[in-house]
């Protein structure tokens, strides 16, 4: 596994896309890589970290060797960013059933909510060295 930080992201959800264009934007050392989980390698990282690719009910974040799911995962990536979105990782003070439990709640209603694409999400050419779709070399 890489060390450089990798988000698992569904491709085909309005939200999940959206956040990694958030993402994208405010990443200002672009050191965040993608990764759908639509494509090969993204279904064998879900798999190998025990996640149905088909009915995807985290995101997963891979950062320093480590997997994070739900709440960890976004405190992560969160820091990740830097000031002042890493300020927001704040949260991380309140109980993780709270945090856990939120994002369980958004994670099962997030197509009713925002909807869900019939593709993953295209990158811009000029996004598309930040995904991963193979394995890093």
């Amino acid at each position: 596994m890489s060390d450089e930080p990798l988000w698992l992201f569904d491709g085909v959800c309005n939200l999940c896309s959206g956040s990694v264009r958030a993402v994208l934007a405010l990443d200002r050392k672009g050191l965040i890589r993608f990764t759908p989980i639509q494509s090969a390698y993204g279904r064998q990282l879900a798999l190998a970290h025990d996640i149905d690719p088909d009915q995807p009910t985290s995101f997963l974040f891979l950062d320093g060797g480590r997997a994070l799911e739900k709440s960890a995962a976004i405190l992560a990536l969160l820091r990740r960013l830097g000031p002042p979105w890493s300020w927001l990782a704040i949260i991380g003070v309140l109980p993780r059933s709270w945090l856990d439990g939120a994002y369980d709640g958004l994670a099962a209603n997030r197509y009713r909510l925002l909807g869900k694409r019939a593709t993953c999400m295209l990158p811009t050419p000029a996004q598309r060295a930040r995904f991963r779709l193979e394995p890093p070399a």
